[in-house]
Protein backbone atom coordinates (compact mmCIF):
# COMPACT_ATOMS: atom_id res chain seq x y z
CA UNK A 1 0.00 0.00 0.00
CA UNK A 2 2.72 2.72 0.97
CA UNK A 3 4.23 1.61 -2.61
CA UNK A 4 0.98 2.69 -4.50
CA UNK A 5 0.72 5.93 -2.06
CA UNK A 6 4.60 6.89 -3.37
CA UNK A 7 3.67 6.98 -6.78
CA UNK A 8 0.88 9.74 -7.54
CA UNK A 9 1.14 9.74 -11.38
CA UNK A 10 -2.13 11.31 -12.54
CA UNK A 11 -1.21 14.00 -9.99
CA UNK A 12 2.56 14.32 -11.42
CA UNK A 13 1.72 13.91 -15.14
CA UNK A 14 1.79 17.30 -16.93
CA UNK A 15 -0.34 15.60 -20.04
CA UNK A 16 -2.97 13.95 -17.56
CA UNK A 17 -3.99 17.32 -15.74
CA UNK A 18 -3.94 18.84 -19.55
CA UNK A 19 -6.79 16.41 -19.62
CA UNK A 20 -8.69 17.68 -16.93
CA UNK A 21 -9.46 20.86 -18.59
CA UNK A 22 -12.90 22.51 -19.48
CA UNK A 23 -11.84 21.80 -23.31
CA UNK A 24 -11.40 17.72 -22.93
CA UNK A 25 -14.87 18.18 -20.05
CA UNK A 26 -17.06 19.83 -23.14
CA UNK A 27 -16.92 16.89 -24.67
CA UNK A 28 -20.71 17.36 -25.86
CA UNK A 29 -19.71 20.95 -27.66
CA UNK A 30 -21.11 20.13 -31.58
CA UNK A 31 -17.97 20.24 -33.07
CA UNK A 32 -15.57 18.04 -30.42
CA UNK A 33 -18.53 15.46 -30.55
CA UNK A 34 -18.78 15.62 -34.34
CA UNK A 35 -14.78 14.88 -35.03
CA UNK A 36 -14.44 12.62 -31.73
CA UNK A 37 -16.99 10.04 -33.20
CA UNK A 38 -15.82 9.15 -36.60
CA UNK A 39 -12.22 9.27 -35.08
CA UNK A 40 -13.01 6.89 -32.31
CA UNK A 41 -14.79 4.80 -34.73
CA UNK A 42 -11.86 4.59 -36.79
CA UNK A 43 -9.07 4.17 -33.54
CA UNK A 44 -11.15 1.11 -32.19
CA UNK A 45 -12.37 -0.67 -35.45
CA UNK A 46 -8.76 -0.33 -36.74
CA UNK A 47 -7.12 -1.65 -33.50
CA UNK A 48 -10.10 -4.80 -33.79
CA UNK A 49 -8.52 -5.37 -37.06
CA UNK A 50 -4.96 -5.34 -35.75
CA UNK A 51 -5.76 -8.38 -33.44
CA UNK A 52 -6.07 -10.39 -36.77
CA UNK A 53 -2.18 -9.85 -37.55
CA UNK A 54 -0.78 -13.42 -37.45
CA UNK A 55 -4.22 -15.40 -37.43
CA UNK A 56 -5.88 -14.51 -40.46
CA UNK A 57 -7.11 -17.32 -42.55
CA UNK A 58 -4.36 -16.45 -45.38
CA UNK A 59 -1.35 -14.69 -45.84
CA UNK A 60 -2.94 -12.28 -48.33
CA UNK A 61 -5.66 -11.27 -46.07
CA UNK A 62 -3.38 -10.50 -42.94
CA UNK A 63 -1.24 -7.78 -44.89
CA UNK A 64 -4.77 -6.38 -46.12
CA UNK A 65 -6.40 -6.32 -42.74
CA UNK A 66 -3.14 -4.68 -41.52
CA UNK A 67 -3.05 -1.84 -44.23
CA UNK A 68 -6.72 -1.06 -43.10
CA UNK A 69 -6.40 -1.18 -40.01
CA UNK A 70 -3.43 1.70 -40.57
CA UNK A 71 -5.38 3.64 -43.20
CA UNK A 72 -7.93 3.66 -39.93
CA UNK A 73 -5.37 4.72 -37.47
CA UNK A 74 -4.30 7.39 -39.78
CA UNK A 75 -8.40 8.51 -40.11
CA UNK A 76 -8.30 8.69 -36.49
CA UNK A 77 -5.24 10.54 -35.90
CA UNK A 78 -5.90 13.04 -38.69
CA UNK A 79 -9.48 13.93 -37.11
CA UNK A 80 -7.65 14.08 -33.11
CA UNK A 81 -5.30 16.55 -34.79
CA UNK A 82 -8.24 18.77 -35.81
CA UNK A 83 -9.61 19.21 -32.39
CA UNK A 84 -6.94 21.21 -31.34
CA UNK A 85 -5.89 18.61 -28.53
CA UNK A 86 -3.24 16.30 -28.60
CA UNK A 87 -3.93 12.67 -30.14
CA UNK A 88 -1.92 10.41 -27.81
CA UNK A 89 -4.26 12.24 -25.04
CA UNK A 90 -7.09 11.21 -27.04
CA UNK A 91 -6.16 7.72 -27.49
CA UNK A 92 -4.42 6.65 -24.70
CA UNK A 93 -5.73 8.98 -21.73
CA UNK A 94 -9.28 9.10 -22.18
CA UNK A 95 -11.59 6.83 -20.03
CA UNK A 96 -14.35 4.69 -21.59
CA UNK A 97 -17.09 7.14 -21.00
CA UNK A 98 -15.39 9.57 -22.86
CA UNK A 99 -15.26 7.44 -26.37
CA UNK A 100 -17.82 8.60 -28.48
CA UNK A 101 -17.28 5.44 -30.77
CA UNK A 102 -20.52 2.99 -31.97
CA UNK A 103 -21.33 -0.02 -30.38
CA UNK A 104 -20.81 -1.90 -33.15
CA UNK A 105 -16.38 -1.50 -33.53
CA UNK A 106 -15.58 -2.49 -29.82
CA UNK A 107 -17.73 -5.93 -30.27
CA UNK A 108 -15.21 -8.66 -30.25
CA UNK A 109 -13.73 -9.76 -33.78
CA UNK A 110 -15.84 -13.37 -33.55
CA UNK A 111 -14.85 -15.35 -36.76
CA UNK A 112 -13.74 -14.09 -39.77
CA UNK A 113 -17.41 -13.83 -41.22
CA UNK A 114 -18.05 -11.71 -38.44
CA UNK A 115 -15.48 -9.16 -38.82
CA UNK A 116 -15.53 -8.87 -42.96
CA UNK A 117 -19.49 -8.46 -41.83
CA UNK A 118 -18.78 -5.38 -39.58
CA UNK A 119 -16.26 -4.02 -41.70
CA UNK A 120 -18.87 -3.82 -44.81
CA UNK A 121 -21.36 -2.58 -42.50
CA UNK A 122 -19.35 0.26 -40.84
CA UNK A 123 -17.21 0.99 -44.10
CA UNK A 124 -20.32 1.89 -45.91
CA UNK A 125 -22.04 3.90 -43.61
CA UNK A 126 -18.15 5.55 -42.91
CA UNK A 127 -18.12 6.17 -46.94
CA UNK A 128 -21.76 7.94 -46.79
CA UNK A 129 -20.30 10.13 -43.85
CA UNK A 130 -16.82 10.94 -46.02
CA UNK A 131 -18.44 11.57 -48.98
CA UNK A 132 -20.74 14.36 -47.36
CA UNK A 133 -17.64 15.73 -45.17
CA UNK A 134 -15.77 16.49 -48.47
CA UNK A 135 -17.85 19.54 -48.59
CA UNK A 136 -18.29 20.49 -45.30
CA UNK A 137 -17.65 24.19 -44.43
CA UNK A 138 -15.18 22.64 -41.27
CA UNK A 139 -12.06 22.74 -43.83
CA UNK A 140 -10.30 20.66 -41.55
CA UNK A 141 -12.86 18.35 -41.66
CA UNK A 142 -13.09 18.36 -45.10
CA UNK A 143 -9.46 17.70 -46.05
CA UNK A 144 -9.64 14.83 -43.92
CA UNK A 145 -12.59 13.82 -45.83
CA UNK A 146 -10.71 14.22 -48.94
CA UNK A 147 -7.93 11.87 -48.75
CA UNK A 148 -10.36 9.46 -46.34
CA UNK A 149 -12.83 8.82 -49.08
CA UNK A 150 -10.01 7.34 -51.50
CA UNK A 151 -9.15 4.68 -48.27
CA UNK A 152 -12.76 4.05 -47.42
CA UNK A 153 -13.82 3.23 -50.58
CA UNK A 154 -11.66 0.43 -51.26
CA UNK A 155 -12.43 -0.65 -47.23
CA UNK A 156 -16.09 -1.09 -48.94
CA UNK A 157 -14.94 -3.03 -51.94
CA UNK A 158 -12.92 -5.40 -49.83
CA UNK A 159 -14.88 -6.40 -47.58
CA UNK A 160 -18.09 -6.57 -50.04
CA UNK A 161 -15.53 -8.82 -52.15
CA UNK A 162 -15.30 -11.34 -49.46
CA UNK A 163 -18.93 -11.28 -47.66
CA UNK A 164 -20.10 -12.37 -51.56
CA UNK A 165 -17.50 -15.40 -51.20
CA UNK A 166 -18.73 -16.25 -48.05
CA UNK A 167 -22.10 -16.06 -48.52
CA UNK A 168 -22.53 -17.47 -51.79
CA UNK A 169 -19.48 -20.01 -50.82
CA UNK A 170 -20.27 -23.55 -49.17
CA UNK A 171 -23.11 -24.23 -46.63
CA UNK A 172 -21.00 -23.83 -43.59
CA UNK A 173 -19.48 -20.32 -44.89
CA UNK A 174 -23.08 -18.94 -46.15
CA UNK A 175 -24.46 -20.42 -42.52
CA UNK A 176 -21.26 -17.85 -40.56
CA UNK A 177 -21.74 -15.24 -42.76
CA UNK A 178 -25.41 -15.05 -42.24
CA UNK A 179 -24.96 -15.80 -38.75
CA UNK A 180 -22.45 -12.64 -38.87
CA UNK A 181 -25.00 -10.12 -40.18
CA UNK A 182 -28.15 -11.20 -38.29
CA UNK A 183 -25.94 -10.40 -35.22
CA UNK A 184 -24.34 -7.01 -35.76
CA UNK A 185 -27.55 -6.03 -37.84
CA UNK A 186 -29.46 -4.53 -34.43
CA UNK A 187 -25.90 -2.36 -33.81
CA UNK A 188 -26.18 -0.56 -37.46
CA UNK A 189 -28.77 1.90 -36.55
CA UNK A 190 -26.02 4.11 -34.18
CA UNK A 191 -23.80 4.00 -37.34
CA UNK A 192 -26.45 4.97 -40.05
CA UNK A 193 -28.98 7.30 -38.63
CA UNK A 194 -30.10 9.94 -41.10
CA UNK A 195 -28.27 8.37 -43.69
CA UNK A 196 -29.98 4.64 -43.73
CA UNK A 197 -31.76 4.87 -47.10
CA UNK A 198 -28.65 5.28 -48.57
CA UNK A 199 -26.85 3.34 -46.62
CA UNK A 200 -29.23 0.58 -47.54
CA UNK A 201 -29.16 1.02 -51.28
CA UNK A 202 -25.30 0.27 -50.81
CA UNK A 203 -26.07 -2.74 -48.29
CA UNK A 204 -29.05 -4.58 -50.18
CA UNK A 205 -27.28 -5.44 -53.41
CA UNK A 206 -24.10 -6.61 -51.97
CA UNK A 207 -26.25 -8.81 -49.33
CA UNK A 208 -28.34 -10.16 -52.69
CA UNK A 209 -25.63 -11.11 -54.10
CA UNK A 210 -23.87 -12.78 -51.25
CA UNK A 211 -27.25 -14.56 -51.10
CA UNK A 212 -27.87 -13.44 -47.39
CA UNK A 213 -30.71 -12.61 -46.03
CA UNK A 214 -31.18 -9.21 -44.81
CA UNK A 215 -32.98 -8.74 -41.39
CA UNK A 216 -35.77 -7.06 -40.44
CA UNK A 217 -34.98 -3.65 -39.06
CA UNK A 218 -36.37 -3.39 -35.52
CA UNK A 219 -34.89 -2.31 -31.96
CA UNK A 220 -31.76 -1.14 -32.10
CA UNK A 221 -28.40 -1.17 -29.46
CA UNK A 222 -27.29 2.57 -28.91
CA UNK A 223 -25.28 4.84 -26.01
CA UNK A 224 -21.53 4.68 -27.65
CA UNK A 225 -21.92 8.32 -29.26
CA UNK A 226 -23.49 9.11 -25.37
CA UNK A 227 -20.08 7.00 -23.69
CA UNK A 228 -22.24 4.17 -22.79
CA UNK A 229 -20.36 1.66 -23.89
CA UNK A 230 -20.23 -2.42 -23.39
CA UNK A 231 -17.62 -4.24 -21.01
CA UNK A 232 -15.62 -5.06 -24.16
CA UNK A 233 -14.27 -1.21 -25.16
CA UNK A 234 -13.23 -1.64 -21.16
CA UNK A 235 -10.86 -4.59 -22.27
CA UNK A 236 -9.69 -3.18 -25.43
CA UNK A 237 -8.74 0.66 -23.44
CA UNK A 238 -6.97 -1.80 -21.01
CA UNK A 239 -4.70 -3.85 -23.87
CA UNK A 240 -4.41 0.14 -26.20
CA UNK A 241 -3.65 2.16 -23.45
CA UNK A 242 -1.35 0.40 -20.69
CA UNK A 243 2.04 2.05 -21.96
CA UNK A 244 0.94 5.60 -21.50
CA UNK A 245 -0.68 4.80 -18.40
CA UNK A 246 2.46 2.72 -17.18
CA UNK A 247 4.78 5.35 -18.21
CA UNK A 248 2.91 8.77 -18.68
CA UNK A 249 4.05 10.96 -21.32
CA UNK A 250 6.66 8.24 -22.59
CA UNK A 251 8.01 9.32 -25.86
CA UNK A 252 8.61 6.64 -28.44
Amino acid sequence: MSGNAARPVVAESSRLRALDSPRLRALDSPRLRALLAPADDALVLGHRLSEWIGRAPVLEEELALANIALDLIGQARALYTATGLDEDDLAYLREGREFRNALIVELPNGDFAFTVARLLLVSVATDLFWRAAVTSEDTDLAAVAAKAEKETAYHVRHAGEWLIRLGDGTPESHHRAQLAIDSLWPYTGEITADRRADWSAVIDPLLARATLIRPVDGWMQSGGRAGRHTEHLGHLLAEMQVLQRTHPGAKW
